[in-house]
């Protein structure tokens, strides 16, 4: 029997403990409160289980097992995106059903990081001790930038190896970059329309959004009919301010883009269409212009791919507009060999152009992992102890823990190929065979690497 098959052993002490850890309603956009809670009670439990324990600031911390100059380390999160609208079960609530587990966080990445933890309980129990120090590292702010791995190395040594379970399955070597803009407008200089928001995370695509606009019977009535033949779904409401319309799209992970519906990018395009962007202020003039319902950057002059790491994506996250605010949030992942300074200065001229302000709020270079890098191996080895063959090496559009490891480690797990896991979308949840697969591998690759 391979050594990863153990975990099953804790299984319902996993459940129980995943339970309590979703059951905090950690959204790292929202509530700091709350993501410090997620940590401590992380922390907690291995501090229970008799593990050295240590927390940096308010937004890190790490379990340690071992002893040695070399760090090994799991890297994973413990804060999530908003929970939205449109699930079937409670996302704060596990709910195990029709053959899956369901709930924010039990796959991004609260599943992985109790499993990470009981993956040391594992080593300890068995009377394993590591010839090198075996740390799990959770972070609390990985949602809103990883400024929490900033936090935690700028005090402690950077592991000699490592791996973050917050991706699929094979071995993630390559991720794009990441930029994170803010684009705005002093104030809102529309005149039809008063108010428009959407989105909760710039990192997702937004499945809501609703404008009020000041318009006529006749103008409203064009907009049914605009609306009827536009994707989404569009309710009208009357009321004293004026028309309400909420539109409703899909979401999804903003590296992802085509897998949603931009609520935002085709409710101004159906107002547009109307009223012409002028009357809607320069923001949404800009955003139908420049941004419209592409997913790929063309419009703004700044679509390019690579073989290695494919296409860049641009998502609009987030719209604020109001009395005091007119803004949006747009989130691009650009290919590996693409040039950061010119994407962020074609977008900044075009946006200059129209009057609006551009402020770079995040960004994240790209990673590119050579395949011979020691943990490479050690992962392939132990996927395929588990599963009987060698995983893939592949490039995502995701941003993860991986990054802040300086070419020492990459992402590993935990959603397989196929299984539609949902992250950052309604009913975020994963085959729970699959879930048990994951952990069997991340076990193994503990043991491998504490040899």
């Amino acid at each position: 029997m391979e050594f990863g098959n153990r975990i099953i052993e804790y299984k319902e002490d996993i459940l129980h403990d995943l339970s309590e850890l979703i059951a905090i309603r950690s959204v790292s956009c929202e509530d700091k409160t709350e993501t410090e809670r997620a940590l401590d009670y992380i922390l907690g439990r291995a501090k229970e289980m008799g593990f050295a324990v240590k927390k940096t600031g308010r937004v890190a911390g790490h379990a340690e097992y071992g002893s040695g100059e070399e760090i090994a380390a799991i890297l994973a999160h413990v804060d999530v995106v908003p929970a939205g609208d449109g699930w079937g079960t409670e996302p704060f609530i596990l709910t195990e059903k029709d053959g899956r587990l369901y709930g924010r966080g039990v796959v991004d990445d609260k599943g992985p990081a109790i499993i990470a933890l009981y993956c040391l309980k594992a080593l300890k129990d068995s009377g394993i001790m590591p010839k090198r120090k075996i740390r799990v590292i959770f972070g609390a702010a990985e949602e809103i930038g990883m400024n929490d791995m900033e936090t935690y190395f700028s005090e402690e040594e950077a592991p000699t190896m490592a791996f973050t379970p917050d991706s699929d399955y094979g071995i993630c070597v390559c991720e794009k970059g990441i930029m994170q803009l803010e684009i705005s407008s002093a104030m809102h200089d529309g005149t039809i329309l008063t108010e428009f928001q959407s989105g909760g995370a710039v990192n997702a695509v937004p499945a809501k959004a609703y404008a009020l606009v000041d318009c006529t019977e006749s103008e409203d009535n064009r907009l049914r009919r605009f609306a009827d033949a536009k994707p989404g779904e569009y309710d009208f409401i009357y009321t004293m301010d004026g028309l309400i319309i909420f539109a409703k799209g899909r979401a999804a992970h903003a590296s992802v883009p085509k897998q949603g519906l931009n609520s935002a990018a085709h409710l101004i395009r159906i107002l547009a269409d109307n009223f012409g962007e002028s009357v809607l202020g320069s923001l949404c003039g800009f955003i139908d212009n420049a941004i419209g319902t592409e997913t790929d950057g063309a419009s703004m002059g700044i679509a390019c791919s690579d073989n290695e790491s494919g296409a860049l994506t641009l998502n609009l996250g987030r719209v604020d507009i109001g009395e005091n605010i007119s803004r949006a949030l747009i989130d691009i992942r650009y290919p590996v060999s693409a040039d950061s300074d010119m994407i962020f200065d074609k977008i900044k001229k075009r946006a200059e152009a129209e009057g609006l302000r551009v402020k770079l709020m995040n960004h994240e270079p790209p990673l590119s992992v050579d395949s011979d890098c020691p943990i490479i191996s050690i992962l392939s080895d132990a996927y395929e102890s588990i599963m009987g063959v060698k995983p893939e090496l592949y490039s995502t559009g995701g941003g993860t823990y991986a990054r802040t490891l300086s070419n020492r480690g990459v992402a590993f797990g935990p959603a397989f190929p196929g299984d539609e896991t949902r992250i950052h979308d309604a009913d975020e949840g994963i085959n729970t065979e699959n879930f048990w697969k994951h952990a069997q591998i991340c076990l193994q690759a503990v043991k491998i690497m504490s040899e």
